[in-house]
């Protein structure tokens, strides 16, 4: 297919990185952690497809779970967290453990995993396709976190109570 064809599916697979950083976003998360979660997110969406291509069939064949299932598990339990944190602590800057910031790239890079299963359809250049799709969503993950963080500075508490609401809503989309 087209680099135009692999642009639309990259900004596609981006959206969902895109939404759910403007949630995350409004945690107000320091600089280094929005860059290191950008590059992170960015880092799964070019392994995942090629995860995708190699085994993904064979997976999906040898353990029936419907990998949406542990979309909404893991965006409900960011989402909670969130939403706890905003009761529990006062501090004005969230610091994220490397495992969060590791399980917040894997769920909004399952999707990916998906479109690397069809990936020989898309492109017979699996390297360039990989790297749109990562470097695409690194932007689309780095502007959503941006953006949260103004709307966070906007209207403070409530918007981290609204993103951690909006994780769990979209994690529930994913299995309906």
């Amino acid at each position: 297919m087209s680099l135009y064809i692999t642009l639309i599916i990259a900004v596609s697979l981006s959206m969902d990185a895109f939404s759910l950083a403007l949630a995350y976003g409004t945690l107000n998360l320091e600089k280094k952690y929005i860059i290191k979660l950008s590059i992170i997110v960015g880092i799964y969406h070019f392994f995942m497809p090629l995860i995708g291509k190699s085994i993904g069939t064979l997976l999906l064949n040898l353990i029936p779970i419907n990998p949406n299932i542990i979309v909404l598990i893991v965006l409900s339990f960011i989402g909670l967290e969130m939403i706890i944190d905003t009761f529990t602590k006062e501090e004005e800057i969230k610091i994220m453990s490397l495992k969060e910031l590791i399980l917040f790239g894997l769920a909004v890079s399952i999707d990916s995993f998906s479109v690397g299963i069809g990936l020989e359809a898309i492109s017979k250049n699996y390297i360039l396709s990989v790297t749109i799709f990562s470097i695409t969503s690194f932007i689309f993950t780095y502007l959503g976190l941006i953006l949260g963080k103004k709307i966070n500075n906007l209207i403070g508490k409530i918007s981290t109570i609204i993103g951690g609401i909006v994780l769990i809503i979209v994690g529930i989309m994913y299995i309906l």
